[in-house]
């Protein structure tokens, strides 16, 4: 562990309640591979930027907030979070040394297998980590490279790298009108996220249009234009057909009992 370890960081949320259990501090670090056609903070992708924060001038702020922070800990986001892994890994080891909770917000693409070196750190990654958030964009290899110009085949791998070494595992779902928000592809989400055990949570998040003006100040062309929200009832839907295929998932495997 180094304290001196430097992060990039693109922004923070002092009171995030979205991000974690409890209340949290969230770092929003600065750098992303994929171009996710729905991202809403496309300003966080270029790896240069970013403010300069050691780990200790990160827990420094931190404690600033601490009393504040109920039942909560610090959140690491993006931008892509784990293009920073030893900044991440320095500065969740140095908050378990002090007793503060750790969890993890990526999207997984930058896990390999096939680095011996690269693997021997996201072995310490799930030591000092007490919750990943996985976002998972589309079920379908040719359809999430699509939409984020990556297929999913090292997000996978990583979902399963996690479950094998019991990661409290959450998953996030962005719902797209006419990408993800289909039948098929829902239920076959839920039927990949049946095959592991340590799923303890699954969110549903409803695409929205919130991030539109970042582009035009960015001077980017926005290609979902003229994609409309998803609504709440249709977010309800979808959340239920991916539990259905999970749920089936879980029998077939014998998981859980059959449904009468």
């Amino acid at each position: 562990m180094n304290l001196d370890t430097i992060g990039y960081v693109h922004s923070k949320e002092t009171f995030g309640t979205v991000d974690g259990p409890g209340v949290r501090y969230v770092l929003f670090l600065q750098g992303c591979p994929m171009r996710c056609l729905y991202c809403h903070n496309p300003d966080t992708w270029a790896s240069f930027g970013g403010k300069e924060m050691t780990v200790k001038e990160v827990l420094d702020d931190y404690e600033s907030y601490r009393p504040f922070l109920k039942d909560g800990g610090i959140t690491l986001s993006g931008g892509e979070s784990l293009l920073q892994l030893d900044f991440v890994i320095d500065l969740f080891e140095a908050c378990h040394e002090r007793n503060i909770h750790t969890c993890l917000d990526t999207c997984g693409v930058t896990f390999r297998d096939n680095d011996p070196e690269l693997l021997k750190k996201y072995e310490k990654l799930m030591e000092v980590t007490d919750v990943v958030m996985l976002d998972i964009k589309h079920v379908n290899a040719r359809q999430h490279k699509v939409l984020t110009g990556h297929t999913n085949e090292n997000i996978i791998k990583f979902l399963r790298f996690m479950d094998q070494h019991n990661m409290n595992i959450w998953i996030r779902h962005v719902i797209v009108p006419k990408i993800t928000y289909n039948k098929e592809f829902l239920y076959q989400t839920g039927q990949l996220l049946g095959a592991f055990d340590n799923i303890t949570a699954i969110d549903v998040l409803p695409y929205h249009t919130m991030g539109v003006d970042k582009y035009k100040e960015l001077g980017f062309k926005y290609a979902l234009d003229g994609v409309p929200a998803l609504s709440t009832a249709e977010a309800e839907i979808a959340k239920k057909i991916i539990l259905l295929g999970r749920r089936d998932k879980r029998q077939e495997l014998g998981k859980i009992p059959a449904s009468k």
